[in-house]
């Protein structure tokens, strides 16, 4: 009898301890974190959606948030994250979608390592911009030509192997024959970018430009907000960083007067592993 009641104390504590880990199981949710600014949010969700791991509500578009989310079938949290932070924060979560230029800076390879990639979206060509009134001045139209030549797009081409895609339609020399570039010897032009591939980019065009006794002053920073900030107060004469959704979701928000003078490349967006190294862990969430 003794033996008997032992046996129905232990089975109780087992089943209770199954039970336990079955709904752990099963409430656990797959983390999957995004970028927290407006327009790069709604696009890592719509690479969500493109792969059937989200869907959004009918005309979310590049505005969505994680608000818009209509259809969960794999249970997946999605965790909102500045930008710049989402590589360091990586192995914290399962997953996260990633800028591609946060993604070679912390050494990661967008083209290999990435589970889902978007395509060469022309929608997100990163820009050169310029303060309103700007846009056709001589040092600018210099800058314009210099980042828009055969040898810059060769570079981009050569350089990423597909993880950073050159847009520019018909690349030239690097020199625009309109501009004075005799009058312009001796002055400088100042650029704010990101670290990579930008600033990497612009040192192609600061050598063209040097050819000209013209010297590009391309000052680097990671961070989202004060590169706009510059060129609005004048600080700096352009910058290089952004695609042409943010900057119109910052102009609206920030009162600023920024404009798009020339489109030059596109880092696709990814998906990459982080505590999960395949997708697997979705089939088995769903």
């Amino acid at each position: 009898m003794k033996k008997v009641r032992v046996f129905t104390c232990l089975l109780a504590v087992l089943l209770t301890v199954a039970l336990f880990a079955g709904c752990g199981s099963k409430s656990a949710k797959i983390q999957i974190a995004v970028p927290n600014d407006t327009t790069n949010e709604a696009r890592a969700l719509l690479l969500l959606e493109a792969n059937g791991i989200i869907k959004l509500k009918e005309g979310a578009g590049i505005t969505a948030t994680k608000l818009d989310i209509v259809e969960n079938p794999y249970n997946v949290e999605i965790v909102e994250t500045e930008a710049a932070q989402l590589p360091s924060q990586l192995q914290d979560v399962d997953y996260a979608v990633i800028n591609s230029n946060y993604a070679i800076n912390a050494g990661l390879n967008p083209v290999k390592q990435s589970l889902v990639i978007e395509g060469s979206a022309s929608a997100y060509g990163n820009i050169l911009a310029v303060k309103a009134g700007n846009e056709a001045t001589p040092k600018i139209k210099a800058l314009i030509a210099a980042l828009s030549s055969k040898t810059v797009a060769d570079y981009i081409t050569n350089q990423y192997g597909g993880a950073v895609v050159s847009v520019v339609a018909n690349p030239g020399n690097g020199y625009d024959d309109s501009v004075d570039y005799a009058a312009l010897s001796g002055t400088t032009i100042s650029v704010a970018a990101s670290p990579t591939p930008h600033a990497e980019i612009l040192k192609l065009a600061k050598e063209i430009l040097s050819a000209k006794n013209i010297t590009l002053d391309i000052q680097e920073y990671n961070d989202y907000v004060v590169p706009n900030n510059v060129v609005e107060d004048g600080t700096v004469d352009a910058n290089y960083f952004q695609h042409v959704p943010y900057l119109d979701d910052f102009n609206a928000e920030n009162k600023t007067h920024l404009v798009s003078v020339a489109a030059i490349h596109v880092e696709p967006m990814g998906l990459y592993g982080g505590k999960q190294k395949s997708l697997d862990a979705l089939k088995t969430a769903k």
